[in-house]
């Protein structure tokens, strides 16, 4: 069975940062691109970020680009997303995604609500 669970959500403030972590299991984590994605309260599913297998090939959103950064320890399962100069816009449920990116590839979120 193929689960993904993610963690590290939380509340924080404008400005702050969050370390988002996803570990995998149910499938050979190190031979899939993975992404992740976010859902705004009342928006639609907004893409985030990809990495390729190897970690050494990313991709972000115009809306997070310079802020976060995704990585991948492949002997530990696990993908994250450090995520900086965080802004209220950032409030959304964060999910981890295994390629390719349809909604029964997603795993459970994480709530990241950015606050003062």
């Amino acid at each position: 069975e193929v689960q993904l669970q993610a963690s590290g959500g939380g509340v924080v403030q404008p400005g702050g940062s969050l370390r988002l972590s996803c570990l995998v299991s149910g499938f050979t984590f190190s031979s899939f691109p993975m992404n992740w994605v976010r859902q705004a309260p009342g928006k639609a599913f907004e893409w985030i970020s990809t990495i390729n297998t190897e970690g050494d090939w990313t991709s972000y959103a115009d809306s997070v680009k310079g802020r976060f950064t995704i990585s991948r320890d492949n002997t530990k399962n696990t993908l994250y997303l450090q995520m900086d100069s965080l802004i209220p816009e950032d409030t959304a449920v964060y999910y981890c995604v295994k390629y390719p990116n349809i909604p029964s590839n997603r795993g459970q979120g994480t709530l990241v609500t950015v606050s003062a």
